[in-house]
């Protein structure tokens, strides 16, 4: 009998020890997942409003030689003054159906990108940073970008990519955003709560929501659209040239019939064991050997007593 109760303490214990480390490992590996979540975007419907590369609401005025590669659409105001000099390739919309209806589908859009949630909350600055699809905002509610931004879609062209202010957007004269690994001008989007500025020479690429105006300084070059709702769109020698979206399919690595290997499944544990911003299967794994020895260890340690 003696024998049987000092059995059953050395596994219960073991049993203990093996669901107190479980229950801590599991605790780990929640908190490394939660933590590198990245927040979900979606494309904010343009509507009508995708035909046009620039939009305003009050006026459009412009300084140079500009370049606008799509149509120009302003309302309720009527103001353009500019062109010529400047150069349209596409049509001029000016205060009639069409480009209040642009404006209609612009809040729309504008609207849905403000509300996109969950958010990722950023530093201010962009420049020299890194970024993959997601939503983001500022806790200082404005986002700034001196250098060059990097927008990584990890090789999937309809990944999107949503940047949200309560105020402002500035960049920095000769400031890069720069695209990677299949991501694309039209799926990034900037939600402007107040009005948008780009430094010369700068190179942006997306599309600009702004509740009040944008403004342009000499030979910025946007791929994307400059859309204000209620104030003006101010240009000076600059290029503007409205994204398309290429019909493609994100990249993947294919493996010959002939060489490809089945490997165990694992159980379906809510991660994605390729997915590197996921917790690692290696972790997992290797917290449930520890669980094992350490459990063991407790017994050999109770015997030893």
């Amino acid at each position: 009998m003696k024998n049987i109760i000092e059995k059953f303490n050395k596994n219960s214990i073991a049993v203990r020890a093996v669901a107190f480390t479980l229950g801590i490992a599991s605790l780990f590996i929640a908190t490394i997942t939660s933590n590198s979540v990245v927040a979900a975007a979606t494309s904010a419907n343009l509507g009508t409003a995708d035909s046009f590369a620039v939009l305003a609401g009050s006026a459009i005025t412009n300084n140079g030689s500009s370049v606008i590669n799509g149509n120009l659409g302003i309302s309720p105001g009527s103001a353009v003054t500019g062109f010529p000099p400047g150069s349209i390739n596409g049509t001029q919309q000016v205060a009639n159906s069409i480009a209040v209806q642009a404006q209609t589908d612009l809040t729309a859009a504008y609207n849905n990108a403000a509300g996109q949630t969950p958010v990722s909350t950023i530093p201010t600055e962009l420049g020299g940073t890194i970024k993959t699809a997601g939503v983001y905002d500022s806790a200082a509610g404005t986002f700034q970008i001196t250098g060059t931004l990097t927008l990584d879609a990890a090789g999937d062209p309809n990944a999107v990519f949503v940047f949200k202010t309560n105020s402002t957007l500035i960049t920095s004269g000769t400031s890069k955003v720069v695209l990677l690994n299949s991501a694309q001008a039209c799926n990034v989007f900037w939600q402007v709560g107040s009005s948008a500025t780009l430094g010369t020479n700068s190179i942006f690429k997306g599309n600009i929501l702004a509740l009040t105006s944008a403004t342009l300084t000499t030979g910025t070059n946007v791929e994307g659209r400059v859309l204000a709702r209620n104030g003006a769109v101010t240009l000076d020698t600059n290029t503007i040239t409205r994204a398309t979206c290429a019909t493609t399919t994100p990249t993947s690595t294919s493996t010959s019939s002939s060489t490809l290997k089945t490997s165990p499944k694992l159980p379906n544990t809510g991660i994605d064991p390729e997915d590197n911003t996921s917790t690692p299967w290696s972790i997992i794994i290797m917290t449930g050997i520890f669980a094992v020895l350490f459990s063991f260890y407790l017994v050999q340690r109770k015997q030893l007593k």
